[in-house]
């Protein structure tokens, strides 16, 4: 099976219908203004607690307390998602966005600051939630990863502009225009998915097979917390999150820290570029060759960017450090993505979602609190040395145990064989 090179990159979208199509350009661009906002705090936001006296374990501790609110209301707004709207979970998501800025406008004490920044976690974790199920409804099976690699670009361009216009803008005028500049994105956005149409056939995911709400048992909360096939990319993304967590909390701190002339916001604008180009290619690639190469491609991209941050020394080191994991993260997440909606069903796909991607935003979650405490034994280049060793450890338990034994498990990984656990084809194999 091949690529057809000729092809027009964008034609599977003018395969959609009309609806489907509007649908997705107003997700698009809301979820462009949605990451803009987020991002354009990631450089600032630590920097901003160091400047009314926080120290590295309470920016650590403010900063981990984002995921907070990823990991008490996500399940609840996976199960919003299923059984009500997918656009009702996008409007709280994007209502989030808007109100949090203000709160850190008006705040300066560390603890109302570690409530709002919890508070701001419900952001993503109602967002980005309804915005892949909505995008993984409205896409055929056999464009499912192109679909998901295309529409996933919101985060690589948000994560270029916003860190990158956030830093300027700190600069320039401030931190209450950037918190003001972050709101305003969140206002914009909301507007927009209040404009998304949303039918019922949608919502559940069944105008394909209106017979598969007969065939299928929704799974309760226990069998998904202990089924293999959706447990263990739960665990890497917990491995990967706490990589990531030390990425979002420290690497604006460790630059300052080296006195290298680097503006924070260039590394992450580094990752976002290097993210946007894999996720233009790869989605639709893992369509043909399937998704466990691209995932290990991906978390051994990660164990490159951590080793290299551990040993950075220069401008130069840093960037190539944040175009590796942009590279790791802009193919590891759509990919798990399409993993995961292989692997489940549409009535149950919100919560699959919401619980699986808990593993990640569990690693992000504990990262924050818990280098903090240990910086000042180990230092930023030791916290890049562990994050290293837990990339490592997550490619490991990817190779060896994402399908049903070790064997199939390797040809999975290597892109040898298609995914037994893939919903439907592991029944019709027994």
């Amino acid at each position: 099976m091949t690529i057809d090179k000729g092809e027009n990159e964008l034609k599977v979208f003018w395969t959609l219908e009309p609806p489907q199509r509007r649908n997705l350009l107003i997700l698009f661009g809301s979820g462009l203004l949605f990451w803009m906002s987020l991002a354009s705090l990631l450089p600032t936001l630590p920097l901003y607690i160091q400047h009314i006296g926080g120290n590295a374990s309470q920016i650590g501790i403010v900063m981990g307390s984002f995921a907070i609110g990823l990991l008490l209301f996500r399940p609840w707004l996976g199960r919003l998602a299923d059984r009500r709207s997918r656009k009702l979970v996008l409007i709280v998501g994007t209502a989030v966005a808007a109100i949090a800025p203000f709160g850190y406008l008006f705040v300066q004490s560390i603890p109302m600051l570690i409530g709002i920044r919890a508070f701001h976690g419900i952001s993503i974790a109602a967002f980005t939630t309804a915005y892949s199920a909505l995008v993984v409804d409205l896409s055929p099976i056999s464009k499912r990863g192109e679909l998901i690699g295309y529409m996933s670009l919101v985060a690589p361009i948000g994560m270029a502009l916003g860190p990158a216009i956030g830093g300027l803008l700190q600069a320039g005028a401030g931190y209450d225009r950037l918190f003001l500049f972050a709101a305003a994105l969140g206002i914009i956005s909301l507007v927009g998915v209040t404009q998304i149409r949303e039918a019922r056939k949608q919502v559940i995911g069944l105008e394909d097979n209106p017979d598969l709400s007969v065939q299928v048992a929704v799974k309760p909360l226990w069998k998904i917390l202990t089924d293999r096939s959706l447990l263990i990319p739960s665990l890497v993304l917990l491995l990967i999150g706490f990589a990531f967590g030390a990425l979002t909390t420290f690497v604006p701190l460790y630059i300052t820290e080296t006195k290298i002339d680097l503006n924070p916001g260039w590394f992450y604008t580094a990752a976002a570029l290097a993210s946007f180009t894999s996720r233009i290619f790869i989605g639709r690639a893992s369509d043909v060759y399937g998704r466990g190469l691209f995932i290990t491609a991906s978390i051994f991209s990660y164990c490159l960017a951590m080793l290299m941050l551990s040993q950075a020394k220069s401008a130069i080191a840093f960037l190539l450090g944040g175009i590796l994991e942009g590279a790791g993260s802009g193919t590891l997440l759509p990919m798990m993505v399409a993993l995961l909606s292989d692997r489940s069903s549409p009535l149950e796909r919100g919560r699959i979602f919401a619980i699986c991607i808990s593993g990640f935003d569990l690693g992000v979650a504990i990262a924050g609190p818990v280098f903090g405490f240990t910086i000042e034994s180990i230092g930023y280049r030791g916290i890049f040395v562990l994050s290293t060793g837990l990339s490592i450890l997550g490619m490991i338990v990817f190779i060896t145990q994402c399908s049903k034994d070790l064997h199939h498990s390797l040809k999975f990984a290597l892109g040898r064989e298609r995914d037994l656990y893939a919903f439907g084809e592991l029944k019709s194999e027994k």
